[in-house]
């Protein structure tokens, strides 16, 4: 823990210093201007340990909208400044080139060979006094100037759209949750359980950034739908029940015809699962501790988080799924996707998952792939259909982009 602790402090040191030479040392010059550049900088810098510290150890909740909301623009100043090195680079290569040609064009002549006897041409080395040089003072000038106006050109740019595209993604994040809804073919659901609806919620992430009105906006929406089955699959919270009970409250109206059910996700390890499982039972959501419920002719199984191991709460597919009449549909609720590989021997005919906030803030999805095997929606992994939920709220920066927070409806048809 402390290595990785330190790891992403020494990551984030190293892109504060780079968004300082980009947005600072670059574009400004020397003086006061930019000694207040490099004061902000540096407080940035420490703003981003401190509200991922203190906001999760609950010391610093105040610091919550402007830690996170930094992080948000702290990254996309930084995507956007990468992908803006290029033509950077191009530019500065041309301008070069150019100044490579134009001092050729402008150099003198060769000089002939002398005749014997003629007199020798005086040379003097240096401008006299008094005298600059015609050429190479403006020259150097007019390139210093060039690549400070591509420097500042550089940090607006990175400046409008870091801000224009979290600034979008607040409104995504803090609107209510759209709804999803796909069809899932299942080869053994009996004919009488065809359109059985199964709601699938995950990611509610109750935390300082939210309260009772997102769970409540979230609870409309699922009880929109008329449920058969409702499916809570972990990470809903992000501190202790003492803390943020009184926001789970409005989760005791869901309406289910057979009722509501949910597993750990990796948050609740960190928040205190077992005063979170005793809450959410009182709440009447029921949860599946490596266990399996018999709902007619579908079976349905749910396993503690991956994560929960190191507490001493580990997932066992083989309590949950193990001694099961394996005629009978099954489907998993498993927080992570990657669970899956672990659920396949099982044939499991249906897991439904959360944890990936399908990105959350593109383009950083594309490194979730690195860590889970589907991201959204719906994937294949060892052979066991995968269906992945956006989630419904968001952790960290109150920030989504190209993931929109939902709740999904997956209806099972008899095939």
């Amino acid at each position: 823990m402390l290595f990785f602790v330190a790891l992403v402090l020494a990551f984030v040191v190293l892109i504060h210093v780079y968004l300082w030479k980009r947005l600072v040392r670059d574009p400004l010059p020397r003086g006061r201007v930019r000694a207040v550049g490099q004061g902000v900088a540096v407080v940035l810098g420490l703003l981003v340990p401190v509200t991922l510290i203190g906001v999760r150890s609950g010391h610093v909740q105040w610091l919550a909208w402007p830690g996170y909301l930094w992080l948000a623009v702290m990254f996309y100043l930084l995507v956007t400044l990468a992908v803006l090195e290029i033509p950077r680079l191009v530019i500065r290569v041309v301008w070069r080139l150019q100044s490579r040609a134009k001092a050729k064009s402008g150099a003198p002549a060769p000089v002939e060979a002398m005749k014997v006897g003629a007199a020798l041409p005086t040379t003097r080395m240096g401008p006299a006094p008094g005298e600059t040089p015609a050429a190479e003072a403006p020259a150097e000038k007019d390139g210093v100037e060039r690549r400070v106006l591509l420097a500042r050109g550089m940090a607006i740019f990175a400046g409008l759209t870091a801000v224009g595209v979290t600034g979008y993604g607040m409104t995504k994040a803090l609107g209510p949750p759209q709804l999803n809804r796909v069809q899932m073919p299942m080869a053994k659901l009996p004919r009488a359980l065809d359109r059985t609806r199964l709601v699938v919620v995950s990611d509610i992430h109750l935390g300082p950034l939210t309260g009772s009105h997102h769970t409540g906006r979230i609870v409309d929406v699922i009880n929109s739908v008329n449920a058969d089955i409702v499916c809570v699959v972990g990470d809903l919270v992000d501190g202790s029940v003492a803390e943020l009970g009184r926001f789970a409250t409005p989760l005791a109206g869901i309406e289910s015809r057979q009722g509501a059910y949910f597993v750990t996700g990796n948050h609740e390890y960190y928040s205190g699962f077992e005063p979170w499982i005793e809450e959410v039972t009182k709440l009447g959501i029921r949860p599946l501790r490596n266990e399996r419920v018999e709902l007619g002719g579908l079976d349905l199984a749910g396993v503690n988080d991956l994560g929960g191991d190191q507490f001493g709460d580990a997932a066992d597919f083989g309590k949950a799924l193990g001694d099961r009449d394996t005629s009978r549909p099954v489907v998993l609720m498993a927080h992570q996707p990657l669970a899956a590989r672990e659920a396949a021997p099982y044939g499991v005919d249906l897991q439904v998952s959360g944890h990936t906030h399908g990105g959350q803030m593109a383009p950083f999805n594309l490194l979730v792939t690195l860590q889970q095997p589907v991201v959204s929606g719906f994937g294949e992994v060892d052979g066991v259909p995968v269906y992945v939920t956006n989630g419904a709220g968001f952790w960290g920066p109150p920030v989504r982009v190209g993931a929109p927070p939902q709740v999904t409806v997956v209806e099972l048809r008899s095939t």
